[in-house]
C-alpha cells in the first residue's frame, strides 16, 4: 500500500468516525516509507497527545498495512478503551506488528487484560512496553498467565506499574517456564513486605532459565538478604548478561555476595549498582572479583555509593588487572586526589576511554580533580527489533539516561 493511500485512508476513517484529524498522525503517515518496514513514532509531547479516538482511527487505517512493524505510542493519553482498538491490529492473523510501546499512558488492569488475551494467540509481537501504566496486581497477574502460553514475546517492560508482591512472584514463576523472553523490567513495584519472598522465586528462576539475558530490578527495596538469595541462583545461571540493581539498599555485604557471583558466573557482562551504599569495603569486594581470572564483566556502575578514595583506588586497580572491563562509572562518590590521579592515568593511557566513563580529570593550581561527564551505563544489551537479534548498541554511550532519579 502506497504511503499516500495510507494517509488518505486515515483521512477517510476520521471522516467516517467523526474524529478530528490529528496533525501529528497525518504528518507521520504522509512521510512514512512505502516499501521498507518501520516503526511509526507517535510519542506524545506537551503540545500534542493522542487519545483513544486517535488510536481507533489509526488502528483501522493500518489494518491492511504490512510496512508498519512497530508502534511507538509513549507519553499519550491512551486508556483501556484505546487498548481495545489496538486489539484489532494484534488479533489479525500474521500481524505485522513486532513492537508496541505504550509507556506512560493511562492504561489500567482492564487494558492489561485485553493485551494478555490478544498475546495468548499472537505469534508475531516481540516487544511490549507498558512501564508507567498503573496496571496493578490484577493486570500483571493476567500478563503472567499469558507468559505461560505465549512463545514469541521477547521483551516485557513493567516498571512503575504498581505491581505488588503476588504479581512479582507470579512473573518470576512464569519466567521459570517461558523459554523465549530475553529482557524484563520490573523496577519500582509496590512491595510492602520486608521478607523479600520474591527474591527467593527469582533465585529459583535463575537456576532453570537459560534464555533471559537482561533483568531490571531497580527500586525494589532490595537488601543484602535479598541479594544473598539472588546470588544463589545467579551462580548457576549461564544466560543473564545485564543485571540492574540500581536504587536499592545494597551495602558491602550485598556487594560481597555479588563478588561471589562474578567469580562463578560466566555470562554476566553488565552490572548496575548505582545509588546503593556499598562503600569502600563493597568496592574492594567487587574489585577483587573483577581481578579474578575468568571474570567476564565488561561494564560496571557504582555511582553514588558513598565510596571514598580507598574503594575507588581498588576499582582503578581492577581496570589495570582485568582487560575485559571497559566501562566504569563512578560519579557521585568521594574521590580524593590519589583516586583522581589514578583515573587520570587510566584515561590518559587509553586504558579507560573517555566515552566509557562519567568522569573527566582536570587540574587547578597543581591539583587534580574529577568533573562529571553526562554519560552513563547503557540501558539495554538486548533489543527486540524486527529480526529479534541482540543489539549491543541499544543506547549510545552519551545518550542521556531518561530513567527516574535514583536519589529519591
Amino acid at each position: 500500500m502506497a504511503a499516500e493511500s495510507v494517509s488518505e485512508r486515515y483521512r477517510a476513517v476520521c471522516g467516517q468516525q467523526g474524529v478530528k484529524i490529528n496533525p501529528l498522525v497525518l504528518e507521520k503517515l504522509e512521510k512514512s516509507s512505502t516499501t521498507r518496514s518501520f516503526t511509526l513514532k507517535l510519542a506524545g509531547s506537551s503540545e500534542q497527545k493522542l487519545c483513544d479516538d486517535d488510536v481507533s482511527a489509526l488502528s483501522k487505517c493500518l489494518q491492511d498495512n504490512r510496512t508498519v512493524t512497530g508502534l511507538d505510542l509513549r507519553y499519550n493519553n491512551i486508556t483501556d478503551g484505546g487498548v481495545g482498538h489496538l486489539e484489532e491490529l494484534l488479533e489479525v492473523e500474521d500481524s505485522p506488528l513486532r513492537s508496541l510501546d505504550l509507556t506512560f499512558n493511562d492504561i489500567l488492569a482492564d487494558g492489561a487484560e485485553v493485551l494478555a488475551a490478544c498475546l495468548q494467540g499472537n505469534n508475531t509481537l516481540l516487544s511490549l512496553r507498558l512501564s508507567g501504566n498503573k496496571l496493578g496486581n490484577a493486570g500483571a497477574m493476567r500478563l503472567a498467565q499469558m507468559l505461560q502460553v505465549n512463545r514469541t514475546l521477547q521483551e516485557l517492560q513493567l516498571a512503575d506499574c504498581d505491581l505488588e508482591t503476588p504479581a512479582v512472584i507470579a512473573l518470576a514463576i512464569a519466567l521459570k517456564h517461558n523459554p523465549v523472553l530475553r529482557s524484563v523490567d520490573l523496577s519500582r513495584p509496590l512491595l510492602f513486605s520486608l521478607q523479600e519472598e520474591w527474591a527467593v522465586h527469582f533465585s529459583e528462576m535463575f537456576g532453570v532459565n537459560g534464555r533471559l539475558a537482561e533483568l531490571h530490578l531497580g527500586k525494589m527495596g532490595l537488601t543484602d538478604t535479598g541479594v544473598e538469595r539472588l546470588a544463589e541462583g545467579l551462580k548457576q545461571n549461564r544466560s543473564l548478561r545485564y543485571l540492574d540493581l540500581r536504587c536499592n539498599h545494597v551495602t558491602h555485604d550485598g556487594a560481597q555476595h555479588l563478588a561471589g557471583v562474578l567469580r562463578h558466573n560466566t555470562s554476566l557482562q553488565v552490572l548496575d549498582l548505582s545509588a546503593n551504599r556499598i562503600e569502600d569495603v563493597g568496592a574492594e569486594h567487587l574489585s577483587g572479583a573483577l581481578s579474578w581470572p575468568g571474570c567476564v564483566l565488561t561494564e560496571l556502575s557504582v555511582c553514588r555509593n558513598n565510596i571514598r578514595t580507598k574503594g575507588l583506588l581498588s576499582v582503578a586497580q581492577a581496570l589495570v588487572n582485568n582487560p575485559t572491563l571497559t566501562h566504569v562509572y563512578i560519579w557521585g562518590n568521594h574521590p580524593e586526589e590519589p583516586a583522581c590521579l589514578a583515573f587520570r592515568e587510566l584515561i590518559s593511557s587509553g586504558r579507560l576511554s573517555p566515552q566509557h566513563t562519567d568522569v573527566r580529570p582536570y587540574q587547578v593550581d597543581g591539583h587534580v580533580f574529577l568533573a562529571e561527564v553526562w554519560q552513563s551505563l547503557r540501558k539495554h544489551v538486548y533489543s527486540a527489533d524486527g529480526d529479534g537479534q541482540d543489539s549491543d548498541d541499544a543506547a549510545a554511550p552519551d545518550e542521556p539516561d531518561p530513567r527516574p532519579d535514583c536519589s529519591s
